[in-house]
């Protein structure tokens, strides 16, 4: 199987997969726990899963992971997309970061990419050069699409000479606006350039920030305030998908108009399911498990039907992320606690059996609120009102 083969295709459906039960990246997930979640995330359908950074040990584990279960099981089928992470100059240092020259630590991070995709071919199928590394909001870090643009070249060159796989695809990974669907400003002739570099293209996005951000299409409208507490979160989550789409087909019309026919599919989109900050009681009342359960559903269903990879964000929840803030919305994307309990949006292939024998650190995979449905309804909130909005009921 090759990414072509793989990306588009429903049978072979794609997650962003971390695993980090702890609140620091420093307590790295063994190769046993790892293969423990894998086991999860075969048994959900999942056959691609996506890492972020070779920089720490997360990464080459979870290919080693996947070569035992392998071994194991010769029925094991599972593959990778291996994220290097790009960096401009001085970035994470406490100096000014400096956007117009790279990190000197890019190169590494390449090579180790390579290597590692020259080790195990028959399970890394994409390389992917930075995450979010040239939207300008990533302020730490962001890139100019030259440097981007530089290391994919490097890498096509590579396999042009066999010395990488030549149906080993390459891309980044990176938000709608950065691959020219969203402010004018990114178009630039570097992008241009990197459009027709890559094998295919890998955007993100992300309804749930934008409740906060840019929340034209969130909340209800009056005549909605009316309807079942069900029918208004289902018009509210159906305005969210449509968001998400929309900025699809944004993307799909600049990348067509400078490489038609290139492949566009969705690196990152997802939903959390807890927040105190600006997605919580107190803002855009977005986070919650019902309305996840409404955009994980819907989001596949359409990237299924219109052959688009979905790598949603995320399998598990992820501690590090908002280390200092247990109810941080980056700790709570995952459609499983780090305990092992299985979200709402998963509830029904827990009643199908399909998690039956799994365990995460020693917990079955149980269902979260104990399977309680009418509290997950209860605990759901109801957007904010807003007279903006045209109702679609």
């Amino acid at each position: 199987m090759t990414a072509k083969d793989i990306l588009g295709n429903s049978d072979y459906l794609a997650i962003s997969f971390g695993g980090y039960r702890d609140t620091t990246r420093n307590n790295q997930p063994t190769i046993a726990q790892l293969k423990e979640d894998l086991k999860i995330l075969y048994a959900m359908g999942i056959r691609i899963v996506r890492t972020y950074n070779v920089q720490l040990p997360h990464a080459p584990n979870v290919v080693k992971a996947i070569s035992e279960l392998k071994r194991e099981q010769p029925d094991f089928e599972m593959y990778v997309m291996l994220g290097a992470w790009i960096d401009c100059k001085n970035a994470w240092t406490g100096l000014t970061p400096d956007h117009h020259q790279e990190s000197e630590q890019n190169e590494a991070e390449i090579n180790r990419a390579i290597a590692l995709a020259k080790e195990f071919p028959t399970i890394i199928k994409v390389i992917a050069v930075g995450n979010e590394a040239m939207v300008k909001w990533a302020e730490s870090y962001y890139v100019q699409p030259g440097v981007i643009l530089k290391w994919v070249l490097h890498l096509q060159k590579l396999k042009a000479k066999n010395e990488l796989p030549k149906e080993l695809w390459i891309t980044s990974s990176d938000d709608f606006s950065s691959w020219g669907g969203g402010d004018p400003m990114y178009h630039v002739p570097e992008l241009e350039q990197l459009i027709q570099a890559v094998d295919f293209v890998s955007m993100h996005t992300y309804p749930m920030h934008n409740t906060h951000y840019n929340p034209f299409f969130w909340g209800v409208t009056p005549e909605e305030k009316k309807l079942p507490k069900e029918e208004i979160l289902s018009l509210a989550m159906k305005r969210a998908v449509s968001f998400a789409t929309d900025q699809y087909e944004r993307v799909k019309a600049y990348v067509q108009h400078n490489a038609p026919g290139k492949p566009i599919h969705i690196g990152e989109t997802g939903w959390a399911t807890t927040s105190d900050g600006f997605y919580g009681p107190d803002g855009a009342k977005a986070c919650d498990e019902y309305k996840e359960k409404l955009y994980y559903e819907s989001i596949r269903k359409w990237s299924n039907e219109n052959g688009i990879s979905c790598f949603y964000f995320e399998a598990f929840d992820e501690p590090w992320k908002d280390a200092s803030n247990p109810v941080g919305s980056e700790n709570h994307f995952g459609l499983i606690t780090v305990e092992g309990k299985a979200k709402y949006a998963l509830w029904e292939k827990v009643d199908q059996g399909m998690f039956e024998g799994l365990t995460r650190d020693g917990n079955p995979i149980s269902k979260s609120y104990d399977g309680n449905e009418k509290l997950v309804l209860k605990e759901a909130m109801i957007p904010p009102s807003n007279h903006h909005l045209k109702s679609i009921t």
